[in-house]
């Protein structure tokens, strides 16, 4: 994880991530790209065309300039490769696009979450990147000096399509040193027998390495709560998963248990998309 993209709003938990992502840089002699994105207002159905034309979006251009200065002047910033950039973009469009131009490993975001009918009918930028963004993202609720994932939680199906994203979960574990609890979620709705399921982990694990790897069954209402519940029965550090990025009617409906974990859960989440 040597390319990093922190997305800021100048906000405390903004703030927050950009430590997480400073910790991590510095560990694997890492760069940071700064970004911040001046979404444009519109006017009817027109959109603004041409930022430099309007004063005043020079004003705020020239602000966020001055606020990104600053920032980077953070002490935890010493010593980090750090590149900022300004856009004038939808911020959650401009994320993506940033990521994607720039070939960063991972994405580092604040979010305080959401709930209620902001987090059905608006939902946070934060969610949108997650389910739009190929690359891993790492969402952040709190100070998390030092960052740690010594203690993380992978949950999945173990189907055929989580093996892609396990394969990048592993590899973010290695990197950290950290003990990986690969965990199968029993459901009503979904009930496995504890044979079928630890069966179903074994062979999902047939050659690899697993001397740094434990595997769980959790019984629980839903999907969810059961990942809550068992990351905070073992008082784990980050909590990860693989998210279909669904869009549209589908995720209307259907929802995200991935995007639903990164507007309750507490502790860090990162996503791995399938």
């Amino acid at each position: 994880m040597k390319r990093i993209l922190v997305p800021t709003d100048f906000s405390k938990h903004a703030e927050y991530a950009l430590k997480v992502a400073a910790q991590m840089a510095k560990k694997n002699d890492g760069e940071i790209f700064l970004v911040h994105m001046l979404e444009l207002p519109t006017s009817g159905n027109d959109a603004l065309s041409t930022a430099h034309e309007i004063p005043e979006l020079m004003l705020f251009k020239n602000a966020a300039i001055n606020k990104l200065d600053s920032l980077m002047d953070a002490d935890y910033l010493d010593d980090v490769k750090i590149s900022k950039i300004i856009q004038f973009e939808m911020a959650f469009d401009g994320i993506v696009k940033n990521a994607k131009a720039h070939n960063v490993d991972l994405i580092i975001m604040g979010s305080h979450g959401a709930s209620g009918f902001q987090e059905m009918f608006i939902g946070s930028n934060t969610e949108k990147v997650v389910r739009n963004s190929d690359i891993p993202v790492l969402v952040i609720k709190r100070d998390e000096v030092p960052f740690s994932a010594q203690k993380f939680v992978f949950a999945s199906d173990f189907s055929d399509e989580a093996k892609k994203p396990f394969e990048k979960a592993f590899a973010f574990a290695k990197g950290f040193g950290a003990h990986l609890h690969l965990v199968n979620i029993n459901t009503p709705n979904n009930f496995k027998s504890t044979k079928v399921a630890q069966q179903i982990m074994t062979e999902f694990l047939t050659g690899v390495d697993n001397s740094n790897v434990s595997t769980h069954i959790y019984n629980d209402v839903n999907v969810e709560k059961g990942i809550l519940h068992f990351a905070k029965s073992i008082d784990a550090n980050l909590i990860g998963m693989s998210t279909h990025g669904r869009k549209g009617l589908s995720h209307f409906f259907n929802g995200s248990i991935s995007e639903d974990l990164v507007n309750h859960a507490k502790r860090p989440v990162i996503t791995f998309k399938i």
